[in-house]
């Protein structure tokens, strides 16, 4: 992005101290995306490497970071986040911007003691965000379809996650439909046919095993080939074969199903050791893989 060596940037930390990486466990420096760009810019300005860095200091601020999208929602700034999410969209993909911007911010907010006004406001922000980039995904461009049952709660940072994995699916090309489990398993059958889904998803926390399960039931008896993946620990992890779990980041998730949607049908079932769905009793709990 600067076009210098690494060399030449670890002596500008020492002699003028910008930018300041961070450090990982391994000792490797980690810089603060709009600090380089910040840095950039100056140097286009001035070519020269001791004017341009006390130009990026001058400044201070850069493009968006997760830390100036928290601090605009701790200060209730609807006007700031939004320009801070269309100035990331300049330096980043839709998928960078939610996964380093925007949903680290909203979990800056988080407070173990329970819901903060500053939580309650940047988690509709980053829903009416989501929904407006998932309207705006292009048409499909795959013929497989996936269902994502989504335990919905509301200012639950779980289903901010599982809101964003649908817009990266579908910006991926994929025809998704999102339900909840309170949906009555009998009444699923139009929706099972017109989507035909080759994956179901499980998201959130909000749902009891057996709605899950009869959901799980339902959609397996409709759809025999259909596969349910786990994401970010819907069930319990029991170490059941029948239920695959992915990544914890939208983008690694999406990775992950792209796999195996390209991998051939003839090694599903060796990998998977899918069995035939059993309906579970009505007044038991479900164990995952029963």
């Amino acid at each position: 992005m600067l076009g210098v060596s690494a060399n030449t940037l670890r002596s500008w930390e020492r002699r003028y101290g910008f930018p300041q990486p961070r450090r990982s466990a391994g000792g490797h420096r980690h810089y603060e995306l709009f600090e380089i760009e910040a840095l950039r810019q100056t140097l286009a300005e001035t070519h020269n490497a001791s004017s341009a860095v006390a130009l990026a200091q001058e400044r201070g601020t850069g493009p968006s970071s997760c830390a100036l999208l928290a601090e605009a929602f701790a200060s209730f700034d609807e006007q700031l986040a939004d320009r801070l999410l269309e100035e990331s969209l300049a330096l980043r993909s839709v998928e960078r911007t939610i996964e380093e911007v925007l949903l680290p911010a909203v979990a800056e907010q988080a407070d173990e003691g329970g819901p903060t006004a500053s939580y309650d406001f940047a988690w509709r922000h980053a829903t009416g965000w989501l929904s407006a980039h998932k309207r705006l995904a292009p048409a499909a461009t795959r013929k497989e379809g996936v269902l994502v049952i989504d335990a919905w709660a509301a200012c639950d940072l779980e289903t901010l996650h599982a809101q964003a994995l649908e817009v990266v699916l579908r910006r991926a090309g994929l025809r998704t439909l999102s339900l909840t489990p309170a949906i009555d398993p009998g009444r699923l059958g139009s929706a099972l046919r017109a989507l035909q889904p080759r994956a179901l998803l499980l998201t959130g926390t909000g749902a009891t095993l057996d709605e899950i399960a009869r959901l799980v039931y339902r959609v397996r008896s409709a759809c025999p080939g259909v596969i349910v993946f786990d994401y970010r620990g819907a069930v319990p992890d029991s170490g059941a074969a029948t239920i695959h779990r992915m990544s914890h980041c939208p983008t690694g998730a999406r990775d992950d199903l792209l796999r195996w949607l390209e991998t051939p049908a003839s090694k599903h079932l060796a990998l998977a050791a899918v069995r035939p769905a059993q309906a579970p009793p009505r007044q038991e709990r479900w164990r995952v893989g029963s």
